[in-house]
């Protein structure tokens, strides 16, 4: 398609083909036609990429803050001016409704902008020294080496934006691994930082099978740190690899967010807040809140009013006008909306709407709501990944909170009170990374996003997905 970029392997700072000549198509799930083809890198070209991320680094690191926060501004300028063409191709490959699809171009470039000032700003700091034989203890922050990164396809440009602008502001060079499924969008941003002047090497895109290209990557005594998003499993293989080698590790391995909705809370206008953030993206959102808990005194009325939104949604393809949800962006998962759905129903959960694939061509599935899900239900335990919603009721506070927690997933939760007082003392015993108490928009630039247990390891955006990519150094200087 002539509105869809030539994709190709970005490596020392030139576009290049697969040596193998590998590749696979790229589908856009709304219609299920071939967009292009995506070539997949072998042995060669990941050690190409990583001796070029060697390089690479040498030079950035050397690069002074100042110097770094200037080119990485012309790319997010770059990026900014091209937010409506990287829009489209987002929704061709992808398939989130075009408007999305420009908010995060124009979210990212605020996400890199954030870090690289942050950049500038990471001093180290001077600590007194308990002797007169020692006059200066200083303390910096070192930029740690060639990183790999590592993102999937429900966000291709947002989950990029924080794992590439913390190692660029750090100092460090990147191979950088996007999903096959979203290559156009990665190349897009990688084609900014080319246009804006990075230096060769400092930045590489690979793309290729996941478990090969990650296994390589990390066995490489070349790569000194890498960050992940994905699922548990994988997650925590990957952290494994990296143990062996002894290497920085940022995770961030999704969630099941709970929203506990309090007795004295408004259920008409939740409802329908939540309606908007449960169907964003399809559902495709880690963070996507999906067991609503709700008092049983607003429980018929919030579930009444969540049905009749969600039935009104408006489902298509991205690129049309109006379109309030766009397809899932693979077919594999129909199938596992599917097996959710008539598992809970075997179960005895009600379902409320949806619980079908739409009929045509596309990987559409329409808005699910499923009411009184008992918890021997796979989805009360399975992150669905989708657009599918549990609603259930609870009488005493204790035990919305035990259901809260009871999973072994710590990434967001969502709470809804008008009591102030509540609000601090249940928002305290929610075990997650991420709490929003009254909204659901608990990822910002300047803010960590990261979660506990076994959603994940570290912090990504905010100061801390900055510092993910320094190590500490103290020097200490002697009056000899």
């Amino acid at each position: 398609m002539s509105d869809y970029p030539q994709l190709a392997l970005y490596i020392d700072g030139a576009w290049h083909g697969s040596a193998g000549g590998a590749s696979r198509p790229v589908i856009n799930p709304a219609d299920e036609s071939v967009l292009g083809h995506v070539p997949l890198a072998g042995d060669q070209e990941l050690d190409f990429a990583v001796e070029a991320a060697q390089r690479g680094f040498a030079i950035w690191k050397s690069t002074s803050a100042c110097v770094r926060h200037e080119i990485i501004s012309r790319a997010t300028r770059l990026l900014r001016e091209r937010a409506e063409a990287i829009a489209h191709v987002m929704t061709l490959e992808q398939g989130k409704p075009l408007s999305e699809s420009k908010r995060e171009v124009l979210l990212s470039a605020d996400i890199i902008d954030f870090l690289a000032e942050e950049g500038k700003r990471s001093y180290g700091r001077v600590v007194p020294s308990r002797s007169n034989a020692v006059f200066a203890q200083v303390v910096s922050h070192v930029p740690v080496g060639p990183a790999a990164l590592l993102t999937p396809w429900n966000f291709p440009m947002n989950l990029p934006a924080r794992k590439v602008g913390a190692a660029l502001a750090a100092g460090c060079s990147a191979v950088f691994k996007p999903a096959e499924e979203t290559p156009g969008t990665a190349t897009e941003l990688v084609r900014t930082f080319h246009d804006a002047g990075l230096p060769p090497g400092v930045l590489n895109l690979v793309f290729g099978e996941p478990a090969r290209v990650s296994s390589r990557l990390i066995a490489s005594d070349g790569i000194r740190k890498v960050s992940f998003t994905g699922s548990i499993p994988v997650g925590k293989h990957l952290g494994e690899l990296c143990a062996r080698g002894v290497k920085r590790y940022t995770a961030e391995l999704g969630g099941h967010a709970p929203v506990l909705v309090l007795q004295d809370a408004d259920p008409t206008h939740i409802a329908r807040l939540s309606v908007s953030a449960k169907f964003r993206n399809a559902g495709q959102v880690c963070a996507s809140p999906t067991r609503f808990l709700v008092h049983a005194s607003l429980f018929e009325s919030f579930l009444s009013v969540f049905c009749e939104t969600a039935r009104k949604l408006r489902i298509g393809s991205g690129l049309v006008p109006g379109v309030d949800m766009g397809p899932l962006t693979h077919v594999r998962r129909i199938g596992e909306m599917q097996a959710l759905v008539e598992d809970a129903i075997s179960c005895g959960a009600t379902l409320m709407c949806g619980g079908v694939r739409l009929p045509g061509p596309g990987y559409f599935f329409a808005p699910t709501v499923l009411a009184n899900v008992p918890p021997s239900a796979r989805i009360m335990h399975q992150e669905p990944f989708g657009p599918i919603a549990v609603i259930n009721a609870w009488t005493e506070l204790d035990d919305a909170l035990a259901q809260a927690n009871g999973l072994p997933y710590g990434l967001a939760a969502y709470l809804f009170t008008r009591d102030v007082a509540l609000a601090h003392t249940v928002s305290a015993r929610i075990e997650a990374g991420l709490v929003g108490v009254n909204h659901f928009g608990v990822s910002q630039p300047e803010t960590p996003f990261g979660g506990v247990k076994e959603s994940g390891y570290g912090s990504e955006s905010g100061q801390e997905g900055l510092a993910a990519y320094f190590d500490t150094k103290l020097t200490s200087f002697g009056s000899a």
